[in-house]
């Protein structure tokens, strides 16, 4: 959102009658006039405030799928790296620890069995990194 004024809306108000005395103190005097106080005026309701926040809340979909796609894609990469490195006979601790980051994060308990697969590789990482001497929290 941009705001372009930064200008004051209102200022203060000059004296009323209501005076200062010699010591510091104030009085009033008894021919000063008798202003009867008003109400206070009802708190204006923030619905458009509300209806922004609505609107921020509500996620949309396609930048969802963009989101899950490049998810997906990070995923698929570094599974293909440790690939790479198990063909050589060394896994590389930071890259599983880079998948379990991933594998938290790609979680959407919306298919089952895409659950199924990702659970089978957070179990397979936490095994390789069990061999490091390294037992990552469940």
């Amino acid at each position: 959102m941009r705001i372009d004024g930064t200008t004051r809306t209102g200022s203060v108000a000059g004296r009323s009658g209501v005076n200062r005395s010699a010591s510091g103190g104030f009085f009033v005097p008894d021919d000063a006039p008798k202003v009867a106080s008003n109400s206070a005026a009802p708190v204006a309701s923030a619905t458009g405030i509300d209806a922004l926040l609505a609107l921020q809340a509500v996620e949309d979909p396609l930048f969802a799928k963009k989101k899950a796609v490049r998810r997906g894609n990070q995923l698929l990469d570094t599974l293909d790296s440790i690939k790479a490195d198990l063909l050589v006979g060394h896994v590389d601790e930071g890259r599983l620890n880079q998948l379990l980051t991933l594998l938290s994060q790609a979680r959407e308990r919306k298919m089952p069995g895409l659950d199924t697969v990702l659970d089978d590789i957070e179990l397979r990482a936490r095994v390789e990194l069990a061999k490091f001497g390294r037992y990552p929290g469940m």
